[in-house]
C-alpha cells in the first residue's frame, strides 16, 4: 500500500488554521454563515497559501511573502478621527459620504450616510447575524485561498443597497483604516447591490501606519442590476510595511455599466484582483489602473473577465511606473464564452521603467470560444522617451521637472479614463505625492528610490 502524501504547512498556514479554531465561535453570523466559514477554512486547509507554482500567482508568491500570519485584530477601544490618524486624508476637501471601517470594524460614529437618498447602509456584522444571503453570493465555493480566508475570518464591513432608480449625486467613500501600532491581520467584506436603473459613485480608500507590518484582506462583492451604473475608484495607500490583498468580484446584468479605476501606491507588497462576470446582454465595463512603485515594493494587478452574454463591451487600460528596485506584475485574462457573440473586448498594459533595477512583468491573455467578436490585447514597456525629454530640455525646462511632466502625462490617461471629472480631480494628486516622495534622481535611475 502507498501512503497518501502529507502536505507540509508553513508557519503562517498553521497559525491561520489555529486562529480559526480559536475565534470561530465568536465570529458574527447565523448557522448558514457558520457553515460557509467552516467550508472556506476546509478549502484553505487543502490548498494552503498560493505560491508561484500556481499560474495565477506566478509573479506573487504569497506563501513566501506571508511567512508569518499577523494575529487577528480586536475591536478598537476608541476610534481615532479618520482625519488625523494615520497621516493626512488623501482626499482632503473632497465632498463625500464617509463609511469608515477602523481596524476591520465599521464605526458609525465616524460615518455619515443619513442624507444619502435611496441608499441604505448596514454594518456587515449585523447582516451576518441575520444570515443575509447576498453575503458570499459571488464568492461562495470559490477555491481561491485568499477568498477562502476572507470568508472564514470576515468580521465586519458594510452592506450598501442602492434602491431601484436611485441616483445619488454625492459619492460614497468606503474608508479602510488601520490604526494599530503592532502587526495585525484585518479581514473585511463589503457587499454593494445597485438596483435596476440606479447609479452610484464610490471611492474605496485604504490607509494605515508606516513601519507597521499589518496585513489586510478585503473582499468586495458588487452586483449591478439591469441598466444600473457604478463609477468606482480604489486608492490603495497602505503603510509602507503593509501586506495588502484586495479583491473585487462583480456581476453585471443586462445593459449595466461599470467604470473602475485602481490606483496602487502603498504597501510593501500588494495584490489587487478583479473578477468580473459580464452576464447581461449589452453590459459594459471599463477597467483602468495606475500602479506607482519604488524602493523594494512589489505590486500585482490581476484581472479575470468572463464574457457570458452577447453584445457586451469591455475596455482595459493599465499604466504602471516603477523606480528603484521595485517589482510588479500585470495579469489579465478575457474569456469569451460560446454564447457571447458580438463581444467587443480590448486590453492594454503599458509600463514605464525609471531605473535599471526596476522590473515589471505583463501577461495579457485572450481565450475566445465565440466566432463573431472583436477582441485584442497588448503590452508595452520601456524608459522615458529620449526625444520627448530632449524637447523639454531644449526649451529650458530642468531635467527633473521634464521627467516629472512626462510621468504625469503618461499616467493621466488611465486616471482620466474614469470619466468622472470630480473623482478625477480628487485622485490626481496621488500621482504628485508619489513623485514627490523620492529625489529627482530616482527618476533617472541614478540612485535607488
Amino acid at each position: 500500500m502507498s501512503a497518501e502524501p502529507t502536505a507540509l504547512r508553513t508557519e503562517a498556514e498553521e497559525s491561520l488554521l489555529s486562529a480559526f479554531a480559536a475565534v470561530a465561535p465568536g465570529l458574527p453570523g447565523d448557522a448558514r454563515i457558520g457553515a460557509q466559514r467552516r467550508a472556506a477554512i476546509d478549502r484553505f486547509r487543502r490548498t494552503g497559501l498560493p505560491h508561484r507554482r500556481i499560474e495565477e500567482w506566478k509573479y506573487t508568491d504569497l506563501r513566501t511573502l506571508m511567512r508569518r500570519a499577523a494575529p487577528l485584530t480586536s475591536e478598537p477601544q476608541a476610534s481615532p478621527s479618520v482625519r488625523t490618524a494615520p497621516g493626512p486624508d488623501p482626499l482632503d476637501g473632497f465632498d463625500r459620504t464617509p463609511l469608515v471601517v477602523v481596524n476591520g470594524v465599521f464605526d458609525p460614529s465616524l460615518s455619515d450616510h443619513e442624507g444619502a437618498e435611496g441608499i441604505t447602509v448596514t454594518p456587515l456584522a449585523e447582516a451576518l447575524a441575520r444570515g443575509d444571503r447576498r453575503i458570499g453570493a459571488l464568492v461562495d465555493q470559490d477555491d481561491r485561498a485568499v477568498l477562502s480566508l476572507n470568508t472564514a475570518f470576515m468580521t465586519d464591513g458594510v452592506l450598501v443597497e442602492v434602491a431601484d432608480g436611485a441616483n445619488s449625486s454625492r459619492p460614497i467613500e468606503i474608508i479602510h483604516v488601520v490604526t494599530e501600532t503592532r502587526p495585525v491581520g484585518v479581514y473585511v467584506r463589503n457587499v454593494v447591490s445597485v438596483g435596476r436603473g440606479a447609479s452610484v459613485r464610490v471611492v474605496e480608500c485604504h490607509r494605515g501606519p508606516a513601519e507597521v507590518a499589518y496585513q489586510t484582506n478585503v473582499v468586495t462583492e458588487l452586483m449591478l442590476r439591469e441598466e444600473a451604473r457604478a463609477v468606482w475608484a480604489k486608492l490603495q495607500a497602505e503603510g509602507d510595511s503593509a501586506l495588502h490583498v484586495g479583491t473585487l468580484t462583480a456581476r453585471l446584468e443586462r445593459n449595466a455599466t461599470l467604470d473602475h479605476l485602481t490606483i496602487s501606491a502603498g504597501a510593501a507588497a500588494s495584490r489587487s484582483q478583479i473578477f468580473l462576470g459580464v452576464e447581461g446582454e449589452g453590459a459594459q465595463a471599463a477597467l483602468n489602473g495606475t500602479t506607482m512603485i519604488g524602493g523594494t515594493q512589489h505590486a500585482d494587478l490581476t484581472l479575470g473577465i468572463d464574457h457570458l452574454a452577447p453584445g457586451a463591451k469591455t475596455r482595459v487600460l493599465y499604466k504602471n511606473v516603477a523606480r528603484g528596485k521595485a517589482t510588479g506584475a500585470f495579469q489579465g485574462k478575457i474569456f469569451v464564452h460560446r454564447e457571447a457573440q458580438k463581444t467587443d473586448a480590448k486590453m492594454m498594459n503599458r509600463t514605464l521603467l525609471l531605473s535599471d533595477e526596476a522590473s515589471f512583468a505583463a501577461k495579457p491573455e485572450l481565450e475566445i470560444w465565440a466566432d463573431d467578436v472583436q477582441c485584442g490585447h497588448g503590452s508595452t514597456s520601456g524608459r522615458i522617451d529620449d526625444e520627448m525629454l530632449f524637447y523639454f530640455l531644449s526649451r529650458g525646462i530642468p531635467r527633473a521637472e521634464a521627467e516629472r511632466l512626462l510621468v504625469v502625462a503618461f499616467l493621466s490617461e488611465s486616471i482620466e479614463a474614469l470619466g468622472d471629472p470630480e473623482l478625477i480631480a480628487a485622485l490626481e494628486p496621488a500621482v504628485e505625492r508619489w513623485l514627490g516622495s523620492a529625489p529627482p534622481t530616482a527618476l533617472t535611475g541614478e540612485t535607488a528610490a
